[in-house]
């Protein structure tokens, strides 16, 4: 039965290494749906010149804000963050507090006047927006402000100079032209209120001026229905606007698809970038036709359906993806890794041992959900597999280090130090946390399988499965890299929104349950799409 899987994965493997990168190209000038099925929710793409950009939400993830860079709106890397670390409160270090689910949301993207701009604000205290501007994308992103709370905010530079910013459930505010602040006696109004048949907050709002018109594209919820993404459409910025549903449809047996936005080729061309709800990998990104109809941007095909697979917008481009193998051998870590919370930078290092990422405990905890330097990367569907190599011959007494599928219902490989003896726990972490200031308040522990190490050398291999009604993570180890053993259960990966509010991360973790002082080396982490 092991060789019969090994098989499998290796020809699998094999496969994947001969498709296009680690997209959802599929080589022939076309492409599939979604075109990155891995978490990359609020994403706001704008188009400069023949480059395509979009930011993503990551929230307590550390770079944040990833900066995104396509020819063709299918391959996607990233180039940059918007910043390194968030330091409004202790809780983004992992101390007085976590900030799961909350950090930076749904952040805005624009091209203005030979610079880029981006607005975000955390759904936190102290509550106030962040003001990032950029010459060039892939370079330094300085702060320029910190503004008052904008919920799922919008920036727009209109052309009369004038700036303004659309947010919550159709508020409008104008800005100052330097965008410092809020501007004194400018347009404070709410442009719209929600139909009755709709529920809570109409969100994500993402705005455009097209034939001297302005269309606010945000999501609802109709009163016993489905998420779905609206249209306002206005002839002044103030109004009055009115209404349509420009996509109400689901894709490949998962949920509806809506929140985004739209964006031209520069040819007359224009697509909708929206992403869809897929369970334990997250919220994945999908592209389809724009058609304007009437003045209004309907988005899907002629019948109003996102294709599952559709001509790419421009041909001939390719790219690594968002996720990559690494043998840690350069001198900074690849872009494609965020840590968990603020990281300890004394902590880690890639130079100590040359090849090798060294992971330090730098503060005693109990669980991994408060472990510091936490290094992690998505999961990606339809299946996956990361193998990671780990030298543990310098954990202390009580440490506790590993790779984890990664979320608020967490399955973790995780090896011990007990006494000089070093043993590998299949287990699962369920962890449960307040509603002001997300402390860890309890973890549900369970061990399937615990096995004493034969070596300080060790393989660790976590196999995702992410196909409809699948959400299984599987977990093996190994000490030659070549034979595995399965250990444990499968896992049934979750999202939940009310923790978390991420897709599944592979993570590598390494944290003092006694005594801070031990360290691990990770020799590579190698990473496979199976498509």
């Amino acid at each position: 039965m092991k060789k019969l899987f090994l098989l499998f994965f290796v020809l699998g493997c094999l496969w994947n290494v001969n498709s296009i990168a680690q997209s959802s190209d599929n080589g022939d000038g076309t492409f599939t749906n979604p075109v990155l099925w891995a978490d990359v929710p609020d994403p706001d793409v704008i188009r400069v010149g023949d480059d395509y950009y979009m930011v993503s939400t990551t929230m307590h993830l550390m770079p944040g804000a990833p900066i995104m860079h396509s020819k063709d709106l299918v391959n996607w890397e990233i180039i940059n963050y918007l910043y390194d670390r968030l330091d409004d409160k202790p809780s983004y270090g992992l101390i007085d507090g976590t900030v799961y689910g909350r950090g930076q949301w749904a952040t805005s993207l624009k091209y203005h006047n030979g610079k880029f701009y981006a607005y975000f604000s955390p759904n936190d205290t102290p509550f106030r927006g962040y003001v990032y501007t950029a010459d060039n994308p892939a370079g330094e992103w300085k702060l320029l402000s910190r503004t008052p709370h904008f919920h799922d905010a919008s920036l727009f530079f209109d052309d009369d100079g004038r700036v303004y910013v659309f947010y919550g459930t159709g508020q409008l505010r104008e800005l100052k032209p330097d965008l410092t602040d809020v501007q004194p006696g400018g347009v404070d109004m709410k442009i719209f209120e929600r139909d009755k048949d709709e529920n809570g907050l109409l969100e994500g709002s993402r705005v455009i001026k097209h034939n001297g018109k302005y269309y606010l594209i945000m999501i609802s919820w109709p009163v016993g229905g489905n998420r779905r993404q609206v249209c306002y459409r206005a002839d002044r910025i103030t109004g009055p606007y009115e209404k349509r549903v420009i996509l109400e449809d689901a894709l490949g047996g998962f949920p509806y698809v809506a929140q985004g936005t739209i964006v031209d080729d520069g040819n007359g061309k224009w697509y909708g970038v929206i992403f869809q709800d897929r369970g334990g990998v997250g919220r994945v990104l999908t592209v389809m036709p724009c058609r304007w109809v009437d003045g209004w941007p309907m988005l899907g095909d002629a019948d109003g359906h996102v294709p599952e697979v559709m001509e790419k917008p421009v041909q001939g481009y390719e790219s690594d993806g968002l996720v990559v193998s690494d043998d840690f051998s350069g001198n900074v870590l690849k872009l494609n890794w965020q840590w968990n919370h603020n990281p300890i930078d004394s902590c880690w290092s890639l130079t100590e041992r040359a090849g090798y990422l060294r992971l330090k405990t730098g503060r005693v905890v109990d669980n991994i959900f408060l472990a510091p330097n936490t290094l992690t990367q998505r999961m990606e569907g339809p299946q996956c597999s990361a193998v990671v190599s780990l030298d543990v011959s310098s954990m202390k007494d009580g440490d506790v280090a590993g790779f984890s599928a990664f979320n608020g219902d967490a399955g973790i490989l995780a090896i011990s130090n007990n006494g000089g003896k070093k043993y590998l726990d299949m287990k699962t972490e369920v962890v449960s946390l307040s509603d002001e200031k997300k402390e860890v308040t309890g973890i549900d522990r369970k061990v399937a399988e615990k096995v004493m190490l034969k070596s300080d050398v060790i393989y660790l291999r976590i196999d995702g499965d992410f196909r409809l009604n699948k959400d299984i993570a599987s977990f093996y180890y190994s000490y030659d890299n070549k034979e595995w053993t399965k250990i444990g259960n499968d896992f049934k990966m979750i999202f939940d929104y009310r923790r978390f509010f991420m897709g599944t991360k592979f993570a590598i973790f390494n944290y003092a349950t006694k005594n801070t002082g031990g360290y691990v080396d990770v020799d590579f982490f190698n990473y496979e799409r199976v498509r």
